[in-house]
């Protein structure tokens, strides 16, 4: 099993639309990249791979690359992930990084991208549920039944199915990790997120439910959840559209103690700690990147 230490390994997300990344034998997917990810893993931060899916824009930066390092992108549409894949070895050389596309609802497609991720990373030890989606759904008399059964499934069905055919992988290449991207709107209900609400939710329990299924197995492979808050990236672009960047930033401030917004970084740091073997005794846990708004 590889033991990677990754110096200087830094991703940056914007919004768009479904991604998988994978880094020696971590695999990553689900809501983080859709709120935007910044951070550099510090030398001693061991690491054993990193797959990724989301529904965002991925640029990763590796300045010692090819040092036993590489990465597996998917991005929805086949020529997205090829794109990052093209730049990403222009910059670490050929080899590096590896496409594929990849629609996190689709079953099929998961078990493909699991089986690629293992053969071309030589496993996977790791998994982060990333990929998610919100919307200006309205309250529960307004959203539709569709716009509900699409933040569902995009938001719980991914989390679902990269667990039940990843635990395989994770279970070969012991101690493994897997991190899934909840809310703090999964934890605080509002009036007009009935779907968001809901999805969120899900996630958090389900996180909980595949930690004691793998403690029962006797399985060295633990599952959180994250939950932030209003995070600096693009999917606050609409409020920023409705009201002006400084005057929507200011309203959602004033909601977290803190008296700010969470930066990327913010929600990176906790990620990296949670998929790495600083946190082998945290499983079935929570983290709130939320600047104290949970505690109201």
């Amino acid at each position: 099993m590889m033991n990677l230490k990754m110096t200087g390994f830094n991703i940056k997300c914007k919004c768009l639309p479904g991604l998988i990344l994978l880094v020696g034998m971590l695999f990553v997917a689900g809501s983080l990249l859709a709120r935007g990810l910044t951070h550099t893993i510090a030398p001693e931060t061991k690491l054993r791979g990193f797959f990724l899916t989301s529904f965002g824009e991925l640029q990763v930066i590796m300045p010692e690359a090819g040092k036993g390092r590489q990465i597996m992108v998917a991005i929805e549409k086949d020529a997205g992930a090829e794109a990052v894949a093209a730049e990403i070895n222009s910059t670490h050389g050929a080899g590096t990084a590896f496409a594929f596309g990849h629609d996190v609802t689709n079953e099929d497609q998961w078990i493909a991208a699991l089986e690629g991720a293992n053969a071309a990373m030589g496993g996977i030890s790791g998994l982060v549920n990333n990929a998610g989606i919100s919307s200006r759904e309205g309250s529960v008399e307004e959203l539709s039944l569709e716009g509900f059964r699409r933040l569902m499934s995009v938001n719980v069905d991914s989390v679902f199915l990269g667990a039940k055919h990843g635990i395989k992988y994770l279970a070969k290449n012991q101690p493994g990790s897997i991190v899934n991207l909840s809310s703090i709107a999964g934890l605080i209900a509002n009036h007009t997120s009935p779907g968001y609400n809901a999805s969120k939710a899900a996630v958090w329990l389900l996180s909980k439910n595949i930690a004691l299924y793998c403690a029962k197995k006797g399985l060295d492979v633990r599952s959180n959840s994250l939950h932030p808050t209003f995070i600096d990236t693009p999917i606050l672009d609409p409020i920023r559209n409705m009201f002006g960047k400084d005057e929507a930033e200011a309203k959602l401030a004033r909601q977290v103690p803190l008296g700010r917004i969470g930066q990327p970084a913010d929600v990176a740091n906790a990620a990296v700690y949670l998929i790495s073997d600083e946190s082998r005794f945290i499983t079935a846990s929570e983290l709130k990147i939320d600047g104290g708004i949970s505690a109201m």
